[in-house]
């Protein structure tokens, strides 16, 4: 094992993948000279050649479509999407084109990755703070990956890369500073599996993306309070591992949803009404959901803290639910 960060991982995915297979090809913003946006293409043009990793004019429709089209013609892109806040000129392409493998009876394949990052935590203001993973989620045959950590990111990107349909990968500019373990030989990452990050007894905390750091934090102040949690991190939120949700709920009977998105509308309520449908006569508590607060994202150093989840959120929520 060795240590890199989240960004560096995700970087080392690519160099991987592009060395395995030709067709591999990654476009996007600045992503050539410059690096990319966040330096994660950092060094590629140089090593690949600029056939292989070419910059895009800002047009995220004209991007996403020249993927799709790159992808049925054999190729297999990795396209660089800056922020998810521009996520709805995507929308037309990812809805109406990138699921032609269905309507032209799978005789054709569409494998492509979009990258993209999301959420809060940088000041970055209302345009530059969203997580939009709701809507690619809601359009049947599209992946979307979402992963808390240098190991899951790399395994999960290089399986992305080598799947045969579309692909959402979202990253966060909160995580590519942090640091993990990551195997020295080649690994992966199965898509549609979740990872049981602490095991526990009392209640079961399903957390995504960069929720499951500050849900890691929360548990241990519950674990002095004598209250045992086990934390679940889905990794993929298409598809969905409900398995290990389920089979971790019928344990603790308990189950709260912790996402850096908003609370309206969001992935919490999905897997809750999941929950509620499937899993009612295991419950003792009602299920619970922790999101953004309900308005823009502030620019400011001051107010943004207060709008996002976190631990605080997470302790008090669950000591509530433990009483009942």
């Amino acid at each position: 094992m060795k240590e890199m960060s989240y960004r560096d991982a995700i970087r080392e995915a690519l160099i991987e993948e592009m060395q395995y297979d030709q067709n591999v090809v990654v476009f996007g913003q600045d992503v050539g000279i410059y690096g990319g946006p966040y330096q994660v293409t950092r060094g590629l043009l140089k090593r690949f050649g600029s056939k292989r990793v070419r910059n895009t004019p800002l047009s995220e429709s004209a991007m996403t479509g020249a993927a799709i089209g790159a992808a049925i013609a054999g190729l297999r892109p990795i396209c660089e999407i800056m922020v998810m806040d521009w996520f709805g000129l995507t929308l037309d392409q990812l809805v109406n084109q990138a699921t032609l493998r269905y309507t032209w009876a799978d005789q054709i394949t569409i494998p492509m990755v979009i990258r993209t990052q999301g959420g809060a935590g940088v000041c970055g203001g209302a345009h530059h703070s969203k997580m939009l993973e709701v809507w690619p989620a809601y359009i049947p045959g599209i992946k979307i990956i979402m992963p808390s950590n240098p190991y899951d990111a790399k395994g999960l990107l290089k399986s992305a890369i080598r799947d045969n349909n579309p692909v959402i990968f979202i990253e966060s500019r909160t995580l590519y500073g942090k640091k993990g373990l990551v195997p020295e030989n080649e690994y992966f990452v199965e898509i549609g599996s979740a990872n049981i990050v602490k095991e526990g007894k009392d209640i079961t905390i399903i957390a995504f993306h960069t929720m499951v750091e500050k849900a890691a934090i929360a548990a241990e102040t519950l674990l002095k309070e004598g209250i045992n949690v086990e934390i679940i991190d889905p990794r993929t939120l298409a598809p969905l591992d409900f398995l290990t949700i389920a089979n971790s709920i019928k344990k603790t009977k308990r189950a709260i949803i912790v996402h850096n998105s908003w609370k309206r509308f969001g992935i919490g309520a999905e897997i809750a009404a999941l929950i509620q449908e499937k899993l009612f006569d295991y419950l003792d508590a009602p299920v619970m959901r922790i999101g953004v607060k309900e308005m823009p994202i502030p620019a400011s150093p001051a107010l943004e803290p207060l709008v996002l989840p976190n631990e605080n959120d997470i302790v008090r929520e669950i000591r509530k639910m433990v009483e009942v």
